[in-house]
């Protein structure tokens, strides 16, 4: 099924498939301090969760997030976005004062196939080098590195960047 709206991109509609989710706050504003970035994550997870979705990765930037999760029933995208974002939105607002709106929109893109997952996982875990937050992954504390880090080890995590690295500014010469 493909929904849309006013202003507001396609979205594909798919049970049982993988979504690589993008949200983005309005006009890029630096709203996602620690706090915020805390509560996104734990408001993803419970949102998620009860929707017997799947949050595999995460990465949490200070105006912007990605995620790679796993529907249940694609249908329900729109409803749990806008429970995230409602959520999150009126936390934001309450500890800032910031205007309205807070949150801009969201994007979602499903993986293809393994090649096409791999990749958008790989950029996901790099966003914080490629915004230039730090120089190496291991000093973002706000994404799911550290889990696949410790799950996979240094030598096949860095296997995974070689054998998808589909993006340019991808580079694992160093350590994480």
């Amino acid at each position: 099924m493909l929904t849309r709206g006013f202003h507001v991109p396609a979205h594909l509609l798919l049970d049982d498939h993988w979504y690589f989710l993008t949200g983005a706050i309005h006009e890029k504003r630096h709203l996602l301090d620690r706090q915020a970035k805390d509560h996104l994550l734990a408001t993803l997870r419970e949102v998620l969760g009860q929707a017997g979705w799947e949050l595999a990765h995460w990465v949490i930037l200070d105006n912007h997030y990605h995620l790679l999760a796993k529907s249940r029933r694609g249908f329900d995208l729109p409803r749990l976005m806008r429970a995230v974002h409602g959520q999150t939105g009126f936390a934001i607002r309450q500890r800032t004062g910031c205007a309205l709106p807070v949150w801009w929109n969201y994007w979602d893109y499903c993986p293809r196939d393994e090649h096409d997952y791999f990749r958008h996982l790989n950029y996901l875990l790099w966003n914080p080098v490629k915004h230039g937050y730090v120089t190496r992954l291991a000093d973002w504390p706000c994404s799911s590195f550290h889990r696949c880090l410790a799950a996979m080890g240094t030598e096949q995590l860095k296997a995974q960047f070689r054998g998808y690295s589909d993006f340019r500014e991808l580079s694992v010469e160093d350590d994480f």
